[in-house]
């Protein structure tokens, strides 16, 4: 039964993410939580890894029905916030650019390019919310989107699982929900970049704008279309790669939530990314 986040409950870590990411755990508390942006994806579903409270968060919704162009990305990091969390594990599923990056490579990205064309990007664009407040608007610098410290943790779990994660690369985000046409995907690669997906953004963008640490997992499920020469990536594909490296996948994710900094000890560039600017909204 799920309750409102009104209550005591509350969470330190958020992992966004599938339902395979918790379904097994036990004494799983499900919240449904009210954002001025709307519903999140789904309810908030709240455990314990380690001693640490942690919020699981569909990404696509429990059903996986929805796709990544709309997902209400601002309504899943309020969502969040609002119960407590300031570090957030966001891992995806990717397509690798180079031949080096196959189906099962692990990526920690240190960088974004947006491709995307239709989402919301920011909480301070100056439109009024529905009870009437209107933000300010801030320009928060995503020069370097991703946490330092939570790379570090996700990259030292992700080998103490004998899994030799990629330390860095560029991660292009698409509108989808179709994939790459050759051409996109090799100009992509031409580009320098590393892996190409749906839903990187804005979520890290939103998590810095609310001066949440945010990392990115990304499992590469398959060879991007001008990566190989076959007939291109399928969904079938992408979902089996997915499935056959989720166990490994989850148990790296839980060490990592093991491993971050308690909430009070974060001295990152996340924490005070606003640098005192007045949002003009009360953040949660």
């Amino acid at each position: 039964m799920a309750t409102n986040a009104n209550t005591s409950t509350g969470a330190e870590i958020g992992v966004i993410g599938g339902s395979g990411f918790y379904s097994f755990l036990d004494d799983v508390t499900e919240i449904q939580v009210d954002t001025p942006y709307g519903p999140p994806s789904d309810s908030l579903f709240l455990g314990e890894i380690a001693g640490r409270r942690v919020a699981f968060l569909p990404r696509h919704g429990r059903g996986h029905h929805l796709p990544p162009h709309r997902i209400n990305y601002r309504a899943n990091l309020w969502a969040l916030r609002s119960v407590g969390v300031r570090q957030v594990l966001g891992p995806c599923a990717v397509g690798g650019l180079v031949p080096e990056y196959g189906p099962g490579t692990l990526l920690i990205p240190d960088q974004f390019v947006d491709r995307t064309k239709s989402r919301v990007q920011s909480y301070f664009d100056g439109l009024p919310l529905p009870d009437g407040t209107v933000p300010n608007v801030v320009h928060v610098s995503p020069a370097d989107p991703y946490c330092p410290a939570g790379r570090r943790v996700a990259v030292e779990a992700a080998r103490g699982k004998g899994w030799e994660p990629v330390d860095g690369g560029t991660l292009v985000v698409v509108e989808g929900p179709r994939f790459s046409t050759r051409a996109e995907s090799r100009w992509h690669a031409s580009m320098g970049w590393s892996v190409v997906g749906m839903t990187g953004h804005p979520e890290a963008m939103l998590a810095r704008e609310l001066e949440l640490c945010y990392t990115s997992l990304t499992l590469v499920t398959d060879l991007d279309a001008g990566a190989e020469s076959g007939e291109g990536v399928s969904h079938d594909e992408v979902l089996k790669v997915f499935a056959a490296n989720v166990d490994r996948l989850r148990t790296v994710l839980f060490d990592a939530v093991a491993g971050l900094p308690a909430t009070q000890e974060r001295d990152c560039l996340c924490v005070g990314a606003l640098g005192g600017m007045d949002p003009g909204i009360r953040l949660p």
